[in-house]
């Protein structure tokens, strides 16, 4: 099998594993209990706090808060603000968001907030010029994404932090979930108050993440219980999981593995636009604009549901875009923000890369591809257009 959705999901790395293995047999206590055993494990669950902060460059490791995922974290940071607010209704945040924050931000317009939504280009970026008109002195949150999970396209988080400053006295979130482990981060720097992540995003188990909470911000608890997370999630520490993420977040201090990557994503996509006429590129073509590891490519008027399956049937593991919203008919919000046209936006394919892909399996995709298409080209029923597109080729 090769598999290229790391977007929606990565294996969980033999290092990673390993580091948990004793938390799943020796090590069973509860982090809150006062005894030897209790200890222990609440000493492994500080370390992964270290660990996380490092890879984030935060200030503190006590500004990392464990949770279950990624949504979590976008739901709680979002939420938990404006539960603490209550006379600051204003939200602003992208069009292109994931469904964590998209769809929290619509629940919230239908219950009284307002959410000024930011446009993207055709490339996928955004006018930050809209961003300064939409600030007001009573915007509670600005939430913007890193990296889209679709498209790969880098937001310029640095830039919106400061102009955020600068204009209001809203709160920053960033969604970081796709961006963790594939580009560096140095909260440190930046003017960012709140930042999520997802551990299987970076080859750490599913059913653990972290918020970012910069000192001097405070949230009410998610889930109102204990005491654990120094009082502000309740419920028992996922010990095992809290130890992969520590170690994952060390692992992809690495910078090696990423340059590999970044060359091999390289490959693939230029030689899908070089031999395949019917195909585009969906996000800005400046590399440095997006995550090393994504492509996402659309096939014009062939539908990107039969290429998924004829590469599965293949074995090789793709996307149409997000995970989240994967089984609906419909083309993604992200591609539908950029005006992509219909008839391509429906023949997108993400390719998301990670660590253990290597040159061989690039090489059997390609191998593999071209066939695909042509085979559907041949069936769809826009055969004329796609022969001015083969002419032009």
């Amino acid at each position: 099998m090769i598999y290229l959705d790391n977007n929606a999901t990565t294996r969980v790395a033999p290092e990673v594993f390993a580091a948990m293995q004793p938390f799943l047999t020796d090590y069973y206590g509860n982090p809150a209990s006062a005894h030897a055993l209790g200890r222990r494990m609440k000493t492994a669950v500080e370390q992964a706090r270290e660990q996380v902060a490092a890879l984030l460059g935060a200030a503190d490791p006590t500004e990392i808060v464990f949770t279950s995922c990624g949504s979590e974290s976008d739901n709680w940071a979002i939420g938990g603000f404006l539960e603490q607010n209550p006379t600051r209704r204003h939200i602003i945040t992208t069009r292109v968001e994931h469904e964590a924050v998209r769809n929290l931000c619509e629940h919230l317009a239908e219950v009284g907030c307002e959410v000024t939504w930011l446009e993207v280009d055709g490339q996928g970026e955004l006018d930050l010029d809209d961003l300064r008109r939409a600030l007001r002195r009573d915007t509670a949150i600005v939430s913007v994404m890193l990296a889209n999970n679709e498209t790969g396209v880098l937001f310029p988080i640095e830039e919106i932090g400061k102009i955020v400053r600068e204009n209001s006295d809203a709160v920053f979130h960033v969604d970081g979930v796709q961006a963790v482990g594939k580009i560096p981060i140095n909260l440190k720097e930046l003017e960012v108050d709140l930042f999520a992540l997802s551990g299987h995003k970076l080859h750490a188990p599913q059913g653990v993440g972290a918020l970012y909470v910069r000192n001097g911000v405070t949230l009410p608890p998610f889930i109102i219980g204990g005491a654990q997370e120094h009082g502000r999630r309740a419920g028992t520490s996922a010990v095992p999981n809290i130890v992969g993420l520590g170690a994952a977040c060390e692992l992809a201090a690495n910078p090696e593995s990423h340059e590999l990557i970044g060359r091999l994503r390289g490959r693939l996509e230029d030689e899908i636009l070089r031999t395949i006429p019917n195909a585009l590129l969906n996000g800005i073509s400046d590399r440095a604009k997006r995550l090393p590891n994504t492509a996402n490519i659309s096939f014009q008027y062939v539908e990107g549901e039969n290429i998924m399956m004829l590469l599965d049937e293949a074995g090789i593991c793709v996307s149409t875009g997000s995970a989240c919203h994967s089984g609906t008919h419909q083309a993604s919000p992200t591609l539908r923000a950029m005006n992509v046209p219909y008839t391509a936006a429906q023949g997108s394919i993400r390719f998301s890369l990670g660590r253990y892909n290597t040159t061989e399996e690039i090489e059997q995709t390609l191998g593999v591809l071209p066939g695909i298409v042509s085979r559907l080209v041949e069936m769809s029923p826009y055969e004329k257009e796609l022969k001015v597109l083969q002419n032009a080729g």
